[in-house]
């Protein structure tokens, strides 16, 4: 039944441990509010739900590792493994900075003379960080596993990136996309 590797079964129980202690432990005692909040006939997104939602992601990722069929590798960790671990960790970090700077250097740049903290919640500024790095984000993850760049990846990125834009920002009035909420 349990044919995966020790390290993926190692990492696996890791990640429900971690998805467990996520949602009983951090979630309730971190956030004010519940996964969705209802304020005189206004449904809004509560403090819980992007944690939530992170711990339900982490915990079926751990029961999917947990449970896989054996791999071809012995389970033992390599250099290429932690190379591969490196790159992925460069590029998060410089999609992530991305999503950081791009707003305010736009506002810098485009803004007339406003700053970037009056004008985080108005369009097109809102969103800039966070489709910049997204797409970023989005299709060098795709090279990166695929081993090369390619158009299709980048064009995956946008529409993702979008997606996301249309399905969170549209209709929460009162939700930033990150980092605006943090700027």
């Amino acid at each position: 039944m349990f044919t995966g590797s020790t390290t993926n079964r190692a990492l696996a129980i890791f990640a429900i441990a971690a998805a467990l202690l996520i949602a009983i432990g951090w979630v309730p005692l971190d956030t004010d509010t519940g996964i969705v909040e209802k304020v005189r006939r206004q449904v809004t997104i509560g403090d819980a739900l992007a944690p939530t939602l992170a711990s339900i992601f982490i915990g079926v990722g751990g029961l999917l590792l947990f449970f896989q069929g054996a791999s071809p590798a012995d389970g033992r960790l390599r250099l290429a493994n932690l190379r591969y671990l490196a790159l992925l960790i460069g590029l998060l970090l410089l999609s992530f900075a991305i999503m950081r700077w791009a707003g305010p250097a736009a506002v810098a740049l485009f803004g007339a003379g406003e700053s970037y903290a009056a004008l985080r919640t108005t369009a097109p500024w809102n969103v800039i960080g966070y489709f910049l790095g997204g797409t970023i984000l989005i299709a060098s993850l795709i090279a990166m596993i695929e081993g090369r760049p390619s158009f299709r990846a980048f064009a995956i990125g946008v529409v993702a990136s979008s997606l996301l834009i249309l399905l969170y920002d549209l209709p929460f009035d009162d939700l930033l996309l990150p980092p605006n909420g943090d700027v």
